[in-house]
């Protein structure tokens, strides 16, 4: 006989079944545990996936370089760009003063080369009669001239009677000359002329050895 045709085993049998029932059934706490634990174990689980992500010292230091040397790479680029430039510019600018650099020069020297045009056009219509006049136009342009030297630095070295210099005078010979002493310059034969304190060429001159009566 099962316990459905005995009534009263059939009612424990129901009465046991629902005490059993209630006893599986899980309560809120439970229910708030269990999802606590799985988020917990989710959020570990996103943790290490995380870390798993994340680069390892070794890794940011070897970024860190690259970086370094991709900055040093793009001066370097920067640099040899601008030291072309500089080479560039520095050339082009030797270049216009060895073309250019003589162009004030030149501009204060046409007067001069106007009035000798002038003094020669004047020779020629005079037939060679005023002779002095003539004189007196190259002496003028000579002065001109002078002055356009002096102007830009040029200035003659002192000779005639001075105490032969071998650093400014150039002596092509010794002559007997009872006006000057011996050792000094008794004729100067070519004039020679500074650029300020550098020399552009030496006088060539005469040097007096005195004369027989003063040896």
């Amino acid at each position: 006989m099962t316990p459905a045709d005995d009534p009263k085993r059939a009612e424990g049998w129901e009465s046991l079944a629902e005490e059993s029932a209630g006893a599986l059934a899980p309560s809120p706490e439970l229910e708030e545990a269990l999802r606590e634990a799985e988020a917990a174990v989710e959020a570990r689980h996103a943790e290490r996936e995380a870390r798993a992500k994340e680069p390892s010292p070794a890794e940011l230091e070897v970024a860190a370089l690259r970086e370094e040397n991709a900055r040093l790479e793009d001066r370097l680029i920067r640099l040899s760009a601008d030291f072309d430039n500089h080479r560039k510019r520095a050339l082009r600018e030797k270049q216009e003063t060895l073309s250019y650099g003589h162009e004030n020069v030149v501009k204060d020297l046409l007067p001069v080369v106007d009035n000798l045009e002038r003094a020669i056009e004047h020779a020629s219509a005079s037939s060679g009669a005023d002779f002095e006049g003539m004189l007196q136009g190259v002496e003028l342009v000579r002065r001109e001239l002078l002055a356009v030297l002096v102007k830009h630095g040029v200035g003659a070295i002192e000779a005639e009677g001075e105490a032969f210099d071998p650093n400014v005078h150039e002596a092509l010979a010794q002559v007997e000359d009872p006006k000057v002493p011996a050792g000094r310059v008794a004729r100067v034969l070519q004039r020679g002329y500074r650029l300020r304190d550098r020399l552009l060429r030496p006088a060539r001159v005469l040097v007096s050895k005195g004369s027989d009566e003063s040896r």
